[in-house]
């Protein structure tokens, strides 16, 4: 049975294309410390085969690929001719993943206070220009507090219940994913607007574990939602 590899890091050389796959290289080193008696791994360099389709899905460029960290599972071959293999040994992908970059999580954390802040001040101008209003058109109190509690509970349609953020489980596949930016933004815009997300999140009853919604997960996390809107995924019953 082939062996099953895993291969981390940035590409060290130009990418190279094929009429149905593209070729690039990579390198890794080994264990910093190996067993008493036996000399420490050097370098090991790589070469990548990656079907166009599956390479295309990544969003990765050829000045990309230089720079951004992915993560790639294959096998190893020794079936490509050596001119296309400069590698010491060759992998064919079976999966390439595209990984967070430290930076850019670092101005995403930075990104996320500043509009955060910019959050917490526009309900404080809205809180007060409520307040404002009150007075000039004062109505009874139970009647304000019936429509402030009908304002907490707008949820989008479908939703079953609410669990806090930090009770939802998300399993470590969704964490190497990486939702596509452009409609991640477009759910932040909608929750802007509305002050709710537009769909709910779909969980596993009792373990909370998430089932779908790994956008809108995050886009709960970049906006700072502490109850998140959930429907309870189909389980069978019990003999």
């Amino acid at each position: 049975m082939p062996h099953k590899m895993t291969l981390t890091g940035s590409a060290t050389g130009p990418l190279r294309e094929y009429d149905r796959y593209v070729a690039f290289d990579m390198r890794e080193k080994g264990s910093p410390s190996a067993p008493k008696g036996l000399k420490k791994s050097t370098f090991i360099s790589y070469t990548v085969f990656v079907a166009k389709k599956a390479f295309n899905k990544t969003g990765l460029t050829k000045k990309s690929i230089m720079h951004e960290k992915i993560l790639v599972q294959g096998e190893p071959t020794l079936d490509i001719p050596i001119d296309e293999c400069p590698g010491e040994i060759g992998i064919i992908c079976f999966q390439i993943t595209v990984l967070p970059n430290k930076n850019d999580k670092e101005a995403n954390d930075s990104k996320d206070k500043k509009e955060a802040k910019q959050e917490v001040s526009k309900a404080q101008q809205e809180v007060a220009a409520t307040k404002q209003a009150e007075k000039q058109a004062p109505v009874s109190q139970p009647i304000a507090k019936e429509a402030k509690q009908e304002a907490k509970t707008i949820q989008p349609e479908g939703t079953q219940d609410v669990v806090s953020f930090d009770e939802i489980i998300v399993p470590e596949a969704f964490l190497k994913t990486r939702p596509n930016p452009v409609k991640t933004e477009e759910v932040v815009e909608f929750v802007k607007r509305t002050g709710h997300l537009d769909k709910p999140l779909t969980i596993e009853k009792g373990s909370k574990v998430l089932k779908d919604g790994y956008r809108r997960y995050v886009v709960a996390k970049t906006v700072n939602m502490d109850k998140i809107p959930v429907i309870y995924e189909n389980q069978k019953q019990e003999d």
